[in-house]
């Protein structure tokens, strides 16, 4: 097994949206990029446009609740490039988009399943990854969200579980520091097939995100948010950690 001279990351949900904006990104840099996802057709897609922009796309099946899947996924990067630089947990729920309701309207269920993905899944990636990034001395990225900050009326669920993963991200910059691991969080505002379903879902929440942007727009989710995302990756930001980046056009007043 021969070291890509490339850095190798994998990035969970990467299959659209927010995910695969990052892997372009990561694509326009040269990167080896791994597409951790449970849709192949879209995966194997999103891996295609990474080669076309400059990079070295894969498909890897992913179901980031599922240990067997997530070890699996991360076996078959290290067989590949053999090491393993950058992790991104990007995946989430379908419920983030489609569910906006009083806590009371949510069922156990529904609860379950928003925490599996989210922080099931970071602890997964993160438990599991763990050798590999302490060989490369490599980076770990959550994707939260500025509802983890200040709370979203009708999201209290999404909202919990995007603040227990930066909780959970700057335990682990202290933790794995030592190491030479790196570990931050990015809380993105983009145009997503997931947000323009939320605008439907709840009418008024278009008007009350772009009424409060400084910047009055929605970040592409490759320019914007993926370039963002390399930086966290990259040797960059070899100082950087514990830190969340607010990639938001200004919205969030709480920082």
């Amino acid at each position: 097994m021969v070291k890509s001279g490339k850095r190798s990351v994998l990035i969970t949900g990467a299959s659209g949206g927010v995910g695969r904006g990052i892997a372009l990104a990561c694509g326009e840099a040269g990167w080896n990029v791994w597409i951790a996802a449970r849709r192949a057709a879209e995966g194997e897609a999103v891996a295609k446009e990474v080669t076309d922009a400059g990079g070295t796309g894969h498909f890897v099946s992913c179901d980031v609740t599922d240990e067997s899947s997530v070890a699996d996924a991360l076996a078959t990067v290290v067989a590949t490039d053999g090491k393993l630089d950058g992790a991104v947990h990007n995946a989430t729920s379908d419920l983030s988009a489609t569910k906006h309701a009083v806590l009371p309207d949510f069922t156990i269920g529904e609860i379950r399943h928003q925490m599996a993905v989210s922080m099931r899944g970071s602890y997964l990636l993160a438990h599991l990854a763990y050798p590999h990034l302490k060989e490369s001395r490599g980076a770990l990225l959550l994707l939260t969200s500025e509802a983890g900050f200040e709370g979203k009326a009708k999201l209290p669920v999404y909202a919990s579980v995007k603040a227990a993963q930066r909780g959970f991200g700057r335990a682990l910059a202290r933790e794995w520091g030592p190491e030479g691991i790196r570990v931050n969080c990015l809380a993105p505002l983009a145009t997503t097939p997931a947000l323009d379903v939320a605008f439907v879902n709840d009418p008024s929440m278009k008007a009350r995100v772009m009424g409060r942007n400084p910047l009055g727009r929605l970040g592409d989710p490759m320019q914007d948010i993926g370039r963002a995302a390399r930086f966290l990756l990259s040797e960059d930001s070899a100082y950087v950690t514990g830190h969340t980046l607010m990639a938001d056009g200004g919205s969030c007043p709480v920082t």
